[in-house]
């Protein structure tokens, strides 16, 4: 399937893009929002994000197969994996969900559409998203940057999408899957490609602009902060990682082969690459098995899923980085029982790292991953103290009542999201991105006293 030259990101490579084309392309997009999209009910646009969504998740959907042919090389990520990652994201993508999620940002599922009272203060008032939206894209994982096209597509602005070098097939291929079902909502966007810090064509972009999202390390969305105009909102979703924690109900006999399976699958999903994924384990004290002999069944779990879903080839300096650490690893375990290592033969498609030192450890991710004992979640959170306000979601293994306190607990300490162990990487539409709304801070509100 040959894609059709819709978007700048589509034009022939001989085509240099240019400061010019840039602030063109921006005002297209304009005049084309307000033909198109400003008078568009929100139910519409609902309808074509749920229709594209739904389409996707049928196996001859021409844009699955071609994201599944051309993942693998462009991606780094095997077919099975880009297939899973998009179906658990995908099937989220109804009508219902959809419209949960305007109505709990905003109050009502009609907020963009007029406005709708509110009986507490008897004030009417109607939200409005920004005239063009930019999305400045980190592109280790692509859902965060589908995602963020549909929420600006309900939020009724036009967009342009910056992906980082060599991330752009699946934005790509899933703004031409909303041509095929609306070609008047896709020519309100456009999905380009160029190194980050491309001062000219950053600049043209910056100026066409009244909103940017940034997504990346917190040097790069300080990098972006500075030379985005003043007037210009900006909103920047920096480096979070996650965790786990496991307690010791989740250990018991007929719950272990569970949590390991669960657990597993946190790390493998997206090649452990999210901020949602898993750098370890905190296995809790005085379970059926020990947090040893967890790992050693941890590792068993990988091995047998690395069978179903292999992780893919990983470039010579990443694949360099997880040799190192095995090495220095290898020594410890040699020299201490405190320390002990599994990892796929002839490969470096996994590793487990067990430390009795509960010191959280920052994993070099690729399936790579720690587990450490704990005496409790109090002790779990001492010991990450240094990544506090850093962490964005804990997976966890608990039990009624206890995973109540549990949650809570972590809440206090600043933890934005706690869900079950097992779909750390498989977050809710409605799920508050870094803890805050994702439309609510893209839209402007307007009240109207009667």
């Amino acid at each position: 399937m040959n894609l059709p030259n819709y978007f700048i990101a589509d034009l022939p490579r001989e085509h240099e893009l240019t400061a010019s084309l840039v602030t063109e392309a921006c005002q297209t997009l304009k005049r084309n929002r307000e033909k198109y999209l400003v008078g568009r009910a929100t139910s519409s646009i609902v309808g074509v994000l749920s229709a594209t969504a739904q389409s996707w998740l049928e196996h001859d959907n021409p844009f699955r197969k071609l994201a599944l042919e051309r993942g693998a090389a462009e991606t780094g990520f095997g077919e099975t994996t880009i297939a899973r990652g998009l179906d658990s994201f995908f099937k989220q993508f109804t009508v219902e969900n959809l419209n949960a999620l305007i109505a709990q940002d905003l109050g009502h599922a009609e907020r963009l559409d007029r406005f709708v009272n509110d009986r507490a203060s008897g004030t009417a008032a109607l939200a409005r998203g920004p005239e063009l939206l930019v999305h400045i894209t980190a592109g280790n994982i692509p859902n965060p940057t589908i995602l963020s096209i549909a929420l600006g597509l309900l939020t009724r602005s036009a967009q342009l999408v910056k992906c980082a070098r060599g991330t752009s097939l699946l934005p790509r291929l899933f703004a031409h899957s909303i041509y095929e079902v609306e070609p008047k909502l896709a020519s309100c966007l456009e999905v380009v490609e160029w190194p980050g810090g491309t001062q000219a064509l950053e600049d043209a972009l910056f100026a066409e602009t009244d909103c940017v999202t940034a997504t990346g390390s917190d040097e790069t969305l300080d990098a972006i902060r500075r030379r985005v105009p003043a007037h210009v909102r900006f909103l920047g979703y920096g480096h979070r990682l996650s965790f786990g924690y496991i307690a010791t109900e989740a250990l018991a006999r007929f719950e272990l082969k569970k949590t390991l399976l669960q657990a597993a699958s946190d790390v493998v999903a997206w090649n452990q690459l999210g901020c949602l994924s898993p750098h370890l384990f905190y296995i809790e004290h005085g379970g059926v098995v020990s947090a040893e002999r967890f790992s050693e069944m941890l590792a068993a779990q990988l091995a047998e899923l690395e069978s179903e879903e292999p992780r893919g080839q990983l470039p010579a300096a990443e694949a360099a980085v997880i040799a190192g650490k095995r090495s220095l690893y290898e020594v410890r375990a040699a020299a201490s029982n405190a320390t002990k290592l599994w990892k796929s033969e002839g490969s470096t498609a996994w590793t487990v790292i067990y430390e009795a030192d509960p010191q959280f450890q920052l994993s070099c991710l690729n399936r790579f991953v720690y587990v450490k004992p704990v005496v409790d979640l109090t002790a779990a959170l001492r010991q990450a103290e240094t990544v506090r306000g850093k962490v964005s979601t804990v997976g966890l293994a608990a039990a009624g009542d206890k995973a109540q306190q549990f949650a809570t607990q972590l809440a206090r300490w600043g933890i934005t999201r706690v869900c079950p162990l097992g779909k750390m990487q498989n977050p809710p539409l409605t799920w508050r991105h870094d803890g805050r709304p994702v439309l609510g801070d893209l839209v402007t509100w307007t009240d109207y006293e009667s």
